[in-house]
Formats: C-alpha cells, sequence, structure tokens
C-alpha cells in the first residue's frame, strides 16, 4: 500500500470514528428523558393540530420538484465549461451555445405544455 493514501485512511477513521464516540458519550451524560403527552406530538408548538398530516398533495408540486432537478442537474454543466473556458476555445463556446439551446427549447416546451402553470383546485 502506497504511503501517501495513509493520511487518507486515518482522516475516514476519524470521520467515522468522531460521530460513533459522540453519541456513546452523549447517551450516558444526558439525564434521562420521559416522554409525555405533548411530546410525542409530531409538531410542538403549543397549538392543536388540526387535521391528518398526511394530506394529499397535487401533482404539481412533484411535476416542479422534478424539473426543478433536471435543470438543477443540468446547469452543474456549466461550472466545468467556466473553469476550462481558456483551453476549449471557440469550439467549447459553441458547443456550450448548443448546449444552453437544448435547454432552452425544453424550457420553451414546458412553458407552452402548462407544466409550469400554477392551477389552483
Amino acid at each position: 500500500m502506497p504511503e501517501h493514501y495513509i493520511p487518507i485512511f486515518i482522516f475516514a477513521a476519524l470521520a467515522a470514528a468522531f460521530p460513533a464516540v459522540t453519541l456513546i458519550i452523549f447517551k450516558y451524560i444526558r439525564p434521562e428523558m420521559r416522554a409525555v403527552g405533548a411530546k410525542l406530538e409530531p409538531y410542538e408548538c403549543g397549538i392543536p393540530p388540526e387535521g391528518d398530516a398526511r394530506g394529499r398533495y397535487s401533482v404539481r408540486f412533484y411535476i416542479v420538484a422534478i424539473l426543478f432537478v433536471i435543470f438543477d442537474v443540468e446547469v452543474i454543466f456549466l461550472f466545468p465549461w467556466a473553469v476550462q473556458y481558456g483551453v476549449l476555445g471557440l469550439y467549447g463556446l459553441v458547443t456550450m451555445f448548443v448546449f444552453l439551446g437544448i435547454l432552452l427549447i425544453g424550457y420553451v416546451w414546458l412553458y407552452r405544455s402548462g407544466a409550469l402553470e400554477w392551477i389552483y383546485e
């Protein structure tokens, strides 16, 4: 095993051991916790809960969340391009404009299809 990996293994061992040791120590240090009525509620603010916590959400929430993830992942590709822009030159610039053009076409299609319209039900 090469010697330059030893600091990485030491760091990984410390990163795994520190939370475990901390949890074990504080398990014995902290006072005993007793669960009483209000502490068992999922929401502790002093106001009695109204209704069920498992309400139904509109499908629009999930569509917007998926679209956010898709476009967020696509934007991540801009960072390596920005770092290597000087090396890539004109070819990199043209390729990134093509990439952004494809994203823009997708965004326009989503907008026209009504995926971004919020309908109150």
